[in-house]
């Protein structure tokens, strides 16, 4: 492995909370409500999709917005494949993995596919292939040659992880990005927006999923 795996402790037995940054990898009440909510909405997904769409997603985690991202892009009767890579600096046990996916029977079959694929380098379940890159994506992302037509950020909380949401990584997201790429994240911070706004985005503050009052949508011109 490239990257320190990650050390966890669960909550109610069933969400993951990570023992270094002290915060869970998804909503306590409905992570898979949240993902669609936060990325597939916020991203204006599956409205979007195409043959060859590139989603891009800083904090793979449990692998649960891919997944879901699978699921929507299957649903939506597309044609083709789109790509998925994933910039992980901390990547979870695979049987932490199928621990946490447990808590959502949706997603059984195409966790199970994800799962038994885990060694390689690339991915295939339904129509969505993924690239997990892992290391520090400070340094791994402006490395990457790719371009993302939307991006999930989806690190832990600003407060508690702030190497993720730096204005230089985020302007690495946009340097990678095509042109009218979206971004969306579940937080709202002040600095967060202003370092998108920094690297050209147009930010807007839409109403955020469950508890959460506002969450960020952000547009490349």
């Amino acid at each position: 492995m490239k990257s320190q795996q990650t050390e966890l402790t669960w909550r109610e037995g069933r969400v993951p909370v990570s023992t270094r940054f002290d915060d869970p990898y998804f909503n306590l009440d409905n992570g898979l409500a949240e993902t669609r909510h936060v990325f597939l909405n916020g991203n204006g997904l599956p409205d979007r999709f195409k043959p060859g769409f590139q989603i891009a997603e800083l904090g793979f985690g449990t692998g649960l917005n891919f997944l879901t991202t699978v699921l929507c892009w299957d649903q939506s009767g597309q044609d083709g494949t789109f790509t998925f890579t994933s910039f992980e600096a901390f990547p979870m046990r695979a049987e932490d993995m199928a621990h946490a996916l447990a808590a959502f029977p949706e997603l059984t079959e195409p966790a199970q596919e994800l799962l038994e694929q885990t060694a390689q380098p690339e991915i295939r379940v339904g129509g969505g292939i993924l690239r997990i890159i892992e290391g520090d994506a400070r340094r791994t992302l402006p490395a990457w040659a790719g371009r993302a037509d939307a991006w999930f950020l989806d690190g832990f909380s600003p407060a508690k992880n702030p190497e993720l949401w730096e204005p230089t990584l985020l302007q690495a997201v946009a340097d990678h990005s095509s042109p009218g790429a979206t971004a969306a994240t579940y937080s709202a911070a002040g600095h967060v927006r202003r370092a998108l706004e920094a690297a050209g985005f147009a930010v807007t503050r839409s109403s955020g999923f469950g508890r959460k009052r506002h969450m960020v949508q952000a547009v490349l011109p």
